[in-house]
């Protein structure tokens, strides 16, 4: 399965915040068409048809990037663990 690139995913709900806020504070036909296309897109990115559902996927991905991977195990052929031997 295709991941979407997290920083276009960021871009996309940055800016479907930032439409919603503005149509809140004054209804505007440029900007409710505007989120209508932020939020088609977010939901074809995401492959859901909610926008809510979207949200909710895209901030699980933007918060699975944002955690480090666990390093594999590797045996240590000298023994040796790379613990500092300063007290």
């Amino acid at each position: 399965m295709l991941v979407p690139d997290p920083k276009v995913v960021r871009n996309l709900l940055t800016r479907y915040a930032s439409l919603r806020i503005a149509q809140a504070e004054r209804q505007l036909p440029a900007a409710a068409r505007e989120l209508e296309d932020v939020s088609y897109t977010l939901c074809v990115m995401m492959g859901t048809t909610s926008v809510h559902d979207a949200i909710a996927k895209a901030d699980e991905l933007l918060l699975a990037k944002g955690r480090p991977a666990a390093a594999p195990a590797v045996a240590d052929p000298d023994g040796e663990n790379d613990l500092s031997l300063a007290v």
